[in-house]
């Protein structure tokens, strides 16, 4: 009994740690990580790929949910993508680490995606 204990414990704190340092990656982290990873066919192979592809994936769906919110409440979201987008990691990657190091270090990777939406579909003025 105090094993299953012990092993329910230890599960919980591996997985509260593991959602605390996702939560907590800069968009300096990301930016690094991603800087590292071969841009090749294989490059999903690793682990690290696969959980920065998480950590985007997860930035654009919040991303998404705020132009989509901003659109029902009649207010202009911070982007106007088309309904799809192509995306190009290397110039997406290119515009993040074209942000400066000391302001990355300050944004979550969503405030990065959310500049780069920003950047690649404005929204029109008016």
């Amino acid at each position: 009994m105090m094993k299953k204990i012990a092993l329910a414990l230890m599960a919980a704190c591996l997985m509260a740690g593991s959602a605390a340092a996702q939560a907590g990656m800069t968009l300096d982290d990301f930016v690094s990580r991603a800087n590292r990873i071969p841009l090749n066919a294989t490059a999903m192979l690793r682990p690290d790929a696969h959980r920065l592809k998480g950590e985007a994936e997860r930035a654009f769906r919040t991303v998404g949910t705020e132009i989509q919110t901003a659109r029902t409440a009649g207010r202009t979201p911070p982007a106007c993508p088309p309904e799809r987008i192509n995306l190009d990691v290397r110039q997406l990657l290119a515009f993040l680490n074209g942000i400066p190091e000391a302001r990355r270090e300050r944004m979550t990777v969503t405030d990065g995606i959310r500049a780069w939406m920003r950047s690649r579909y404005p929204c029109a003025a008016g």
